[in-house]
Formats: C-alpha cells, structure tokens, sequence
C-alpha cells in the first residue's frame, strides 16, 4: 500500500479525508481534540510541499440536508489553525459542495488549508452517492484517508471516492 510519502504531491491539490468527529460540551468547546492531532503530520506535510489542502470530515449526526449550528466545523477550524502554528489562515467553507466551497477551493495558493463544512450535512454522504463524491474528487489531484476512526463507513468521502482517484492517489 503507498503512503503520502510515495506520491509526488508536491503543489498539488489534496483532499484529506479526516476524523474531526470530537467531542464538544455544552456550550460548543471542544473537549478532547486527539482526533484533530492525529491528522497535523498529514497537513504539515502537505503544507510543506506547498499543496492546496482541502480537508472534509463528518461530525455527529445531523439531519442530511438541514444546516445546524450546533454540528459546524467552525469551532475545529479554530482550533486546528492553533494547533498547527501557521500564520496563514485556515479558511472554513460554509458548505461542502457549493457555491462557497468551489469558489474558495479555487481561490487557493499554495500551502493554504481549506476545511469543508460538516459532509453529513449532505444527503449524498451516507448514501455513499457516486455523484456527490465525484464533486469532492473535483476539488483534487489527490485524495489522502486519514480519518482511521471512519474507515470502516462505506460514506461518499472514503469509499465513492476513491473511484475518481488513480489507484494509490
């Protein structure tokens, strides 16, 4: 199996299929942020090589379709731009498929991050939806599963996926 080191991914456009699925208490504060660690090797690498990182993941169970506050990725950007000490921004898509995301995915340079919104706001990630994991595979030259924790989902953005990437991309 090839790793992130055996792809020539330098300035290229990468899709990071994460596990940011923390917890959080009452009042929205994220309590325990291992899941959001786990993947900072990945993005630096990335960010390294000067790549156009785009980074998805699910949180909790919202109801597809429906926008909820209480299940944004909002307070995870926040907290992923500490964690990893770059003094760029982390910008934070208000959707996943549009018309937000594609215009900031396209506005990206080098070595910036870009974090979907929640992807269970999408009624085509659980169904594992070929057509809506074909316009996440849209955003990238590569795609990255790092989300160990949602391997085993047969969602859109770890399984369909993959259909749209040469093998080992």
């Amino acid at each position: 199996m090839k790793t992130i080191k055996d792809l020539d991914i330098e300035g290229k456009r990468v899709f990071i299929r994460c596990d940011f699925n923390v917890p959080k208490d009452e009042f929205g504060n994220i309590t325990d942020d291992r899941r959001i660690r786990s993947a900072l090797q990945t993005i630096r690498y990335c960010i390294d090589r000067d790549c156009k990182i785009i980074l998805a993941s699910h949180y909790e169970r919202p109801e597809p379709g429906k926008y909820e506050e209480k299940y944004s990725l909002v307070p995870v950007a926040k907290r992923l731009h500490t964690l990893l000490k770059i003094k760029r921004d982390i910008f934070m898509a208000e959707d996943v498929i549009g018309p937000d995301a594609p215009q900031k995915a396209a506005k990206m340079e080098a070595g910036d991050v870009l974090l979907l919104e929640n992807l269970r706001y999408e009624v085509g990630e659980t169904k594992n939806d070929p057509a809506f994991a074909e316009k996440l595979a849209d955003y990238a030259d590569f795609y990255i599963n790092d989300a160990f924790g949602a391997c085993h989902r047969k969602h859109a953005s770890i399984e369909a996926i993959t259909k749209f990437f040469d093998a080992g991309s």
